[in-house]
This record gives structure tokens, C-alpha cells and sequence, in this order.
């Protein structure tokens, strides 16, 4: 269960992520506004996976917890992405919006540190068939592409359309 749940974590994590692209590919602009709400999902299910692993595997044992998070780094890994899904979370209303101002959209760029982590949570955890953490992670470096293109096409199209034709 616990598996499952970070499973869809990151699902929605990388769905919330693809939703961007995704609006510059088919020139939509209503996949956007599912960005949120997806958002909020793929915290639920990580609030959820963090809470079975502490409620189910460790019993409530604070004590374990603690030397389990300093122990194995993939946990600690998993908690920090979780840390930083969490402050988004915390910060995806309109009256943090109005409040951190310019900051909010920067503060929110950290969602990609957070997948990342996700994606590298995932892989150390896996002892033996590193397959399907290859393959989210694939698709997280695919989503990276996607906005470094576009980033790249945008800040240089002036230098571009300036280069007299061969």
C-alpha cells in the first residue's frame, strides 16, 4: 500500500508537470487550469504514502523514524521532496499568491526539485529491477526538455531571425 501510494504520487507529480507542455504542443490553454488541483492530488497521495510509512512500517515509532530519515538516504531524499511539496502546497491559494507576489512563481519552480527527488527516491529504493524508476524518470527528463526547448526557442528566436539566410 504504501508503494502504490507514492506510486500515484509521483504520477500526479509528473502529470501536474506535463500539463505545460502539453498546453504548448496542442495550443490549449484549459490544461492549465488542472495544474492546481493536480498538484493538491499528487501531495495527497505523497501525504498519504508518508503517513503509511510512518503509521504502517514504523508503527508510530518517532524514535525509528528519526534513524530511519538519517540512515537510509533514500528516505531522507523522500522527505525533503515531500518538505518542498508541502510548502507548495501551503502556498497554492490566492492569498499567498497576493502575498509572496513575484516570489510565489519562484518559489514554485521548486516543484521541479521536488519531482526530481521523487524520481530519485524512487530509483534508490528499488533494490533489483530498476526499470520502472528509469522509466519515470525518463519521462521527468523528457517534461525538462520539453520547457528547456521552449525556453531556448523563445530566447533565441531574435539571434535566429537576425542570421541572413544560407
Amino acid at each position: 500500500m504504501t508503494d502504490s501510494l507514492g506510486l500515484w504520487a509521483l504520477r500526479l507529480l509528473l502529470l501536474t508537470l506535463a500539463l505545460t507542455p502539453l498546453r504548448y504542443l496542442t495550443g490549449l490553454a484549459d490544461w492549465i487550469r488542472l495544474r492546481r488541483m493536480l498538484g493538491l492530488f499528487a501531495f495527497f497521495y505523497a501525504t498519504l504514502h508518508l503517513a503509511m510509512y510512518f503509521l504502517v512500517d514504523q508503527r508510530f515509532a518517532i524514535k525509528v523514524l528519526v534513524e530511519d530519515v538519517t540512515k537510509r538516504p533514500w528516505i531522507t531524499l523522500g522527505v525533503v521532496a515531500y518538505s518542498i511539496l508541502l510548502v507548495l502546497a501551503l502556498t497554492s491559494n490566492a492569498r499567498a499568491m497576493r502575498a509572496l507576489g513575484r516570489a510565489w512563481q519562484t518559489l514554485h519552480y521548486a516543484v521541479y526539485a521536488a519531482a526530481a527527488g521523487a524520481c530519485w527516491h524512487y530509483y534508490w529504493q528499488v533494490k533489483r529491477d530498476v526499470t520502472a524508476p528509469l522509466a519515470y524518470a525518463a519521462v521527468f527528463a523528457l517534461l525538462m526538455a520539453l520547457r528547456a526547448w521552449r525556453i531556448a526557442r523563445r530566447r533565441y528566436k531574435p539571434f535566429l531571425q537576425a542570421q541572413p539566410a544560407a
